[in-house]
Formats: structure tokens, C-alpha cells, sequence
């Protein structure tokens, strides 16, 4: 392949697109680019700033302005906000809960769309709501991972109760569907599966049944493209 392989994870919260992401761009040897923790940088610059959430101009603009950068390998990416690492401050539960009101400001989208391209340019695995939709619609591999609710609040909720124990599966379900409510509704880049992304349900699945199962797609379109 003569030009650099894009391949765009798409799904809801919790169907395991971080680890996959991380674990297909190790395997190829490829930017790693997590596009939610884009959003949860530019959630977190609105929190330390005198910006209002609800201001969906200001947002927008603090949006287009702020500097984010994903840097290190896919195990270890480590996120920065005008050069500061922000890896562990951005996977708050207040951070998470307002990253997902400002990624459906169409501004801030149209920021982050940008900046992804752009990082991507390069070879990247990125994973997000409208990669394969919207960033990366020629991307050479799609995929749309998803999972029945419950699996994936079940999944989210080891993630946060690992930071804070105060958290309950009832209050992560909630939010989770909350979250995917908005994800499917917004007016700008809604999540769905792009015309020719390959969906994978890993509701009983483990991550490497899952992993091996994009690898051979990955294997057929490289194979069908060379020759």
C-alpha cells in the first residue's frame, strides 16, 4: 500500500475501542489516536477556564485555540493540554460527564475533526463516534464495535470504580445510556456505522477473541490490496 493505512474504530461507550485501538495500532505498529480523550482535553481547559459550558460559541472557540497532543506508544499514550500532561486529570467522572455535552457542540467538532486529520495524516488507528462517518470516510478499514448495554456499563463501571469507589454500576448504567442517547440524537456527526464498516458485537467475547477477529480483516484487505 503506497499511502499510509487508516483504520477507524467506531462505537458507544464501553464496547471496547480503547483496548482494541491500542492493541491493533501496537500490532501494525501505528499512531495510536484516542479521539474521546481529545474531547475530554477540551472538556477539562473549559473546567479551568472562565468559559461557560453552555456557551456553545465560546466553547467552540476555546476549542479551536487550546493546544492538545497525544504523545508516547499505545500503551502509554500520554495527553497534554498547552503542554501539560492531563492523562489522569481528563478520566474524571466530571470531565467525562462534560465531554460528552461538548463534543455535540458542532464547533468543537469541527476543532477536533480538523486536528485528527491532520495527526492521522501520518498511518493512525483511531478510535471515536464518526471516524469512519465523518473523519476518515475512506479510511481502509472500518470497524463498529458494540456490546448489549449492560456488558458495556458492566465494563465502564470497573473503569470508574476504580477511581472512585463511591460509584455505583446504577449510576454508570444511567449515565452510560444517557451518553448514547445524545451520541445517537446529536445533530452534528451522530454515531452510526458507516455503509461499510465491519460490526462486531462482543457481547461474550474476550478483548483477544475480538482482536483476532479485526486482525483478519485487516489481513484480507491488505492481501486484496496488493494484489
Amino acid at each position: 500500500m503506497s499511502r499510509p493505512l487508516i483504520i477507524a474504530i467506531d462505537g458507544p461507550s464501553g464496547a471496547g475501542k480503547s483496548t482494541l485501538g491500542r492493541m491493533l495500532a501496537r500490532e501494525l505498529n501505528l499512531l495510536y489516536i484516542d479521539t474521546g480523550s481529545m474531547y475530554r482535553a477540551v472538556a477539562l481547559a473549559v473546567m479551568e477556564s472562565s468559559v461557560s459550558s453552555n456557551d456553545d460559541v465560546a466553547v467552540g472557540s476555546l476549542a479551536a485555540q487550546v493546544s492538545i497532543d497525544l504523545r508516547g506508544d499505545p500503551d502509554s499514550m500520554e495527553v497534554t493540554l498547552e503542554g501539560g500532561d492531563v492523562t489522569e486529570a481528563i478520566r474524571s467522572e466530571e470531565v467525562t460527564h462534560l465531554s460528552s455535552i461538548i463534543s455535540a457542540i458542532p464547533e468543537v467538532r469541527r476543532a477536533m475533526v480538523e486536528r485528527q486529520r491532520e495527526m492521522g495524516k501520518r498511518g493512525a488507528v483511531l478510535n471515536g463516534r464518526d471516524i469512519g462517518t465523518v473523519v476518515f470516510p475512506n479510511a481502509d478499514v472500518k470497524f463498529f464495535l458494540t456490546a448489549v448495554p449492560e456488558e458495556r456499563a458492566k465494563r465502564r463501571f470497573v473503569e470508574e470504580h476504580a477511581q472512585d469507589s463511591s460509584v455505583s454500576f446504577d449510576e454508570t448504567f444511567a449515565d452510560m445510556s444517557e451518553r448514547d442517547q445524545r451520541d445517537a440524537t446529536r445533530a452534528d456527526s451522530p454515531l452510526a456505522t458507516a455503509q461499510d464498516a465491519v460490526v462486531i458485537d462482543s457481547t461474550g467475547l474476550s478483548v483477544n477473541e475480538v482482536f483476532e477477529r479485526m486482525m483478519v480483516v485487516i489481513r484480507e484487505r491488505l492481501e486484496n490490496t496488493k494484489s
